[in-house]
C-alpha cells in the first residue's frame, strides 16, 4: 500500500525444498510371500451402467501352487484389461502368476475357455477379423515366477510371443 516492496516471507518450506526419498512399490506379504489381505487378490468385474451395481464379480487369476493344494479361486494381481466381443464374449489375460488366457460369457460371469500361455498376458487383447472369421490376439511377454524377485523383470527368461486364437 505504501509503494515500497517487500519480500514474503514464507510460513513453511516451499513443497520445491523438501526432500523426498522413493525407495521403491513395496507390497505388504504374509510370511508366505502371498498379499497379507483376504483373498480375492484380483477380480474382474462387471458394472450394470445403468445402476452403477456389480452385475458380477468374480476372483481372476491363481497362484498354481496353491491350485495344487486345492486353494482355488485366490485371484492374483492384473495388469491388463478385457474386451468385450459384439457376440458377449470377454477376453482378459491380465494374470502374472498362472499365465492365463481367459473367455467369459459377458452376462454371467461364467468362465467359457481358458488357456495357459507361455508367459502372462499383461496387455488388453485386441480383435480383428479376416474373410468374415473373427480372432483375438494377445501379446504374451509378461508375468514373473514366484517368489517375484526384488527387481520384478530380472530372473526369468525373456522374450514372448504375440498369440491369436480363432473365435469359434
Amino acid at each position: 500500500m505504501s509503494g515500497g516492496a517487500k519480500q514474503a516471507i514464507a510460513a513453511a518450506p516451499s513443497p520445491i525444498d523438501l526432500k523426498y526419498n522413493f525407495t521403491g512399490y513395496h507390497k505388504f506379504y504374509d510370511p508366505d510371500g502371498y498379499p497379507a489381505v483376504v483373498p480375492p487378490w484380483g477380480t474382474l468385474n462387471a458394472i450394470n451402467l445403468n445402476t452403477g451395481e456389480y452385475a458380477w464379480k468374480i476372483p481372476l487369476g491363481e497362484y498354481p501352487e496353491l491350485t495344487a493344494q486345492g486353494i482355488k479361486d485366490t485371484g492374483t494381481e492384473n495388469y491388463g484389461g478385457p474386451i468385450v466381443t459384439a457376440g458377449g464374449l470377454v477376453f482378459i489375460g491380465a494374470t502374472n502368476f498362472d499365465r492365463k488366457f481367459r473367455a467369459f460369457d459377458k452376462a454371467t460371469g461364467k468362465l467359457l475357455w481358458e488357456t495357459t500361455m507361455i508367459k502372462s498376458g499383461n496387455a488388453t487383447p485386441a480383435t480383428y477379423q479376416i474373410d468374415g472369421k473373427q480372432y483375438v490376439v494377445i501379446p504374451a511377454f509378461g508375468g514373473y515366477e514366484r517368489p517375484a524377485p526384488p527387481d520384478v523383470g530380472a530372473g526369468g527368461p525373456s522374450g514372448g510371443a504375440f498369440i491369436a486364437f480363432a473365435v469359434p
